[in-house]
């Protein structure tokens, strides 16, 4: 996948993890991007070390399940160590 796929995958698993942590969920779109593509690596990363999977191309499931539950689990940790939520 290339870094523009991978930037769009961050930006929309960003949004989606905001969606379904919406308690936490903090800043915009910027916020998303960032939050979505750091949970990607992570989910590449968890990925391929407990399950023996890594990130496929831009239109493979695995990808994109990999990428959410990584950008949840980043939200998840930013805000329990920052202690920022939305008002």
């Amino acid at each position: 996948m290339g870094f523009l796929g991978f930037l769009i995958v961050g930006l929309i698993c960003g949004t989606l993890a905001k969606m379904i942590l919406a308690d936490r969920a903090v800043g915009g779109w910027l916020a998303s991007l960032i939050i979505g593509v750091i949970g990607a690596l992570v989910g590449g990363w968890l990925g391929s070390v407990l399950f023996d999977v890594e990130l496929g191309g831009f239109f493979d499931i695995k990808t994109w399940l990999l990428a959410l539950a990584g950008s949840v689990l980043v939200l998840f940790i930013y805000t329990a160590v920052t202690g920022k939520r939305r008002a």
